[in-house]
């Protein structure tokens, strides 16, 4: 697998910054994580969240911009690499 294709780490750190939020305020569960919540709102599962943080998956744009939307990032934000 090329790296070309894996997005920034920016993402994990994201989702994981999300889950101590969720759960500091007791809104994640083991049935509602923050992957499961992104997927929800994004309207993805959680298996294709999990793999695009691993950069197994390319998203199309749209979904780029779901998860943007989801998140309150830009494109830019989450999946653009410094050269």
């Amino acid at each position: 697998m090329s790296d070309q294709r894996r997005p920034p780490v920016l993402i994990t750190d994201i989702i994981n910054q999300a889950s101590s939020q969720l759960r500091e305020a007791g809104i994640e569960t083991p049935e509602h994580d923050a992957k499961l919540l992104l997927a929800e709102a994004a309207g993805v599962s959680r298996q294709t969240i999990n793999a695009i943080e691993k950069g197994e998956y390319n998203p199309t744009i749209n979904l780029c911009r779901a998860i943007c939307k989801a998140l309150g990032k830009t494109l830019d934000e989450l999946f653009w690499e410094e050269p």
